[in-house]
């Protein structure tokens, strides 16, 4: 396929491979570079998409880490992700991953090269099977965790593979899809790969009803607040998100899976909300007493809602999701979110409300100068860490300790925060800064992940330093799993790891002198790892930060006490 481009306008070949036609596709959807394993169910398949142009594939150490690293790829690109694996052993592995990206909304392909249909069929005992003829038991499985889970016909193909990206395209979810061994390498009519796919477009007579009732509803107040949610990154509506909150009379605030949605230093910024604890009271007000409410993408978890201590009235809102749109107790169905904002814009556009106050922003984290020899603490390091960032940064932070110290930092203008607070696995950044870098190389990725998170998928690192990525990597060391030390039995057996000497990975996976390793004990020489990340913007950058075992940034300190005391009243009833 030389003539490929990544277009879709070029001329193809009239007949094309069922995976050379996959591969086509998710090129043309920007996907162009696809994770995972090979394994012998999926060789053929493989061999049959890297013939595409513009096709590049990213091997991952395992299943799970390629599933990550197609959701942090995805996330980054404001699309979709893709990525491969072999039948049954391959595809559970990755099924966590999937998961994950569900629960967040997150459009990944997940790809099984399968046993041929007549294997299937005759209900061989093969390897990778659970020796009992039935060749459906992962894919039923992977159907509770995705928008649509099909297995392939070579005489439906080209149609069973562009109903899966549309759907994926249209909700935002993960979609599956297994392709036998001989459908892989099956011909196909390429006709539609002339017309790439395109999102699905709002319906014109409820798109056209929700913008006179939002006009009407809009004239009434004085004053709009838009509450942010991890949608609006999904569907990259981050430069309409800004066109909004340049108008007089709106706030915009941001869920914490969304934060930085809008740079932060804004006069319309209200920051993170999070319910009853946002930092700032005027600016938790500014949400919960809002005179007309937006919420714009929102999904309304316990992490992201401050565990439902929201005070607003979800029903007396504007919510505007990602195929709906609803005011008071109208819901317009088929009205999709770009389109609902760009109503919103062009509504606000029309009218007139003085301006809006700029709101105090929470405290900026700050640190005094280094204290020779005085041992770290989680306050400290990321004071520091808040005068080290630069603008243009992706901050990418684990689940406990690294995300809600993150949440915390006043980000530079054009960074953005990437976390998993809704499906909280740990583990899941050292892989998705693979994603992310692949996604953004012209952003530097800075990842904090904790000593326990780490063990899980540290391995995915060779792969970040051998394709060449050079992110700073903090490694917070604080000798176990304090989120849970902070919740419940602090001193118990299994809050403990194994310790390893975390400097001395980087060299174990081959990593030469691409990248620089340092530990931070003190603040002195964490003032000097700083300065070695800075000067260091050709190599990747490892430090070891430790700390106390039962220290935790102020956020995570005020949330697990919150989440202890709720255990023990519960307990106590």
């Amino acid at each position: 396929m030389s003539d490929q481009t990544q277009s879709g306008t070029s001329s193809h070949p009239a007949v094309v491979t069922v995976g050379q036609y996959l591969a086509t596709r998710l090129v043309q959807l920007g996907a162009d570079h696809v994770f995972g394993l090979p394994g012998d169910f999926n060789l053929s398949l493989l061999d049959q998409m890297v013939t595409v142009d513009g096709f590049t594939w990213v091997g991952s150490t395992n299943e799970l880490n390629a599933a990550y690293a197609a959701d942090g790829y995805a996330r980054l690109r404001r699309g979709i992700g893709a990525l491969v694996t072999t039948f049954g052993v391959g595809e559970l592995s990755a099924i966590n991953g999937v998961a994950g990206s569900f629960s967040e909304d997150v459009p990944v392909v997940k790809i099984t090269g399968m046993p041929s249909t007549t294997a299937r069929a005759a209900g061989l005992h093969l390897h990778h099977t659970l020796i009992d003829g039935d060749y459906d038991h992962f894919f039923r499985a992977y159907r509770e965790v995705t928008a649509s889970a099909t297995i392939v016909k070579a005489a439906t193909a080209t149609r069973d593979i562009d109903a899966a990206l549309m759907t994926a395209l249209r909700e935002s979810k993960p979609v599956y899809l297994g392709i036998p061994a001989d459908v892989a390498v099956a011909p196909v009519p390429s006709a539609n790969l002339r017309s790439p796919l395109v999102a699905a477009t709002s319906d014109a007579g409820e798109l056209a009803r929700f913008t006179a009732a939002l006009e009407e509803a809009v004239a009434e107040h004085p004053r709009v607040t838009l509450l942010v949610g991890p949608q609006v990154h999904r569907t990259s509506q981050e430069p309409l998100i800004r066109s909004i909150a340049d108008h007089d009379g709106v706030y915009v605030a941001s869920q914490n899976m969304s934060k930085a949605v809008l740079d932060e230093s804004h006069p319309a910024s209200l920051g993170t909300y999070m319910g009853a604890f946002t930092r700032i009271e005027e600016a938790r007000d500014a949400v919960d007493q809002a005179p007309l409410l937006v919420l714009a993408g929102t999904v309304m978890s316990d992490f992201l809602t401050g565990f439902f201590t929201q005070r607003f009235d979800e029903q007396q809102a504007v919510e505007l999701g990602l195929t709906s749109a609803r005011i008071a107790d109208t819901t317009f169905y088929g009205v999709r979110l770009t389109d609902s904002l760009a109503a919103l814009h062009e509504v606000l556009g029309r009218s007139e409300r003085p301006a809006v106050v700029p709101v105090g922003h929470p405290p900026v984290p700050d640190a005094d100068a280094p204290v020779p020899g005085k041992a770290l603490s989680q306050e400290y390091f990321w004071g520091a860490v808040q005068n080290w960032l630069r603008p243009g940064t992706t901050v990418i932070a684990d689940a406990g300790t690294s995300f809600y110290g993150a949440l915390d930092l006043v980000l530079p203008d054009d960074s953005a925060l990437l976390g998993q607070p809704v499906w909280s696995a740990i583990g899941y950044t050292v892989p998705a800064t693979l994603g992310a870098c692949v996604a953004a190389p012209g952003h530097r990725a800075v990842l904090f992940v904790g000593d326990g998170a780490a063990q899980l998928t540290v391995q995915e690192l060779a792969t970040i330093l051998h394709r060449g990525f050079t992110p700073v990597i903090f490694l917070l060391n604080n000798d176990g799993y304090t989120v849970e030390r902070k919740i419940q039995s602090p001193s118990a057996v299994y809050q403990d790891i194994t310790p390893w000497d975390w400097t001395l990975i980087p060299a174990a996976l081959g990593a030469g002198d691409r990248v620089l390793t340092t530990t931070a004990r003190t603040e002195d020489e964490l003032a000097d790892a700083l300065s070695l990340a800075h000067s260091a913007d050709d190599k990747a950058v490892l430090v070891e930060v430790v700390l106390p075992k039962l220290d935790s940034p102020r956020l995570l300190t005020v949330l697990t006490d919150a989440i202890a005391a709720a255990a023990k009243a519960a307990a106590a009833r």
